[in-house]
């Protein structure tokens, strides 16, 4: 038997000031993506921007449904509408903004394990590096790779 490990590093910034003016605008992008989110059973909103390639920003919101799980996450909005109109562009960062009311949480909001393998297949299907970015109140975290907050991709098939 051998043991072994996995090591995850990422940067963290107190403010989006901090940030590269890109990783700064993604950030915004994605906190004010937080006004499209419909949450009338966990309260809880969620913004998600994507860049492309290209420098577009696309925005999505998380979108509730009594039917659950009907509804589908921020994260996710945020790339399929990407994946379907921009199909040529590659996705090079996500940053992810969740709150109440309006106001962000204090701890960065992390995509739950769909989104983050959707996040992955993207970024295989780009054969690039996609970072992630998770932003909070006076918190923010940055991954330089999808491999970082989902490690052991699911990817055999």
């Amino acid at each position: 038997m051998t043991d072994k490990e996995i090591k995850i590093s990422y940067k963290e910034y107190s403010s989006p000031d901090e940030m590269s003016k890109e990783d700064r605008e993604l950030v915004l992008a994605a906190i004010d993506a937080m006004k499209g989110s419909y949450a009338p059973y966990s309260h809880f909103n969620v913004g998600a921007a994507v860049r492309l390639s290209n420098g577009t920003v696309v925005k999505g919101a998380n979108q509730e449904n009594a039917a659950f799980p009907s509804g589908l996450c921020a994260e996710r909005t945020a790339m399929f509408h990407a994946g379907a109109s921009y199909p040529d562009k590659a996705m090079v960062s996500i940053a992810i903004a969740g709150g109440v009311m309006g106001r962000l949480a204090k701890a960065p909001a992390t995509p739950c394990g769909a989104c983050r393998q959707v996040m992955a297949q993207y970024q295989a299907k780009s054969g690039k590096p996609m970072s992630v970015i998770m932003a909070g109140d006076g918190i923010i975290w940055k991954f330089d790779k999808v491999d970082d907050v989902l490690p052991l991709i699911f990817d055999s098939i």
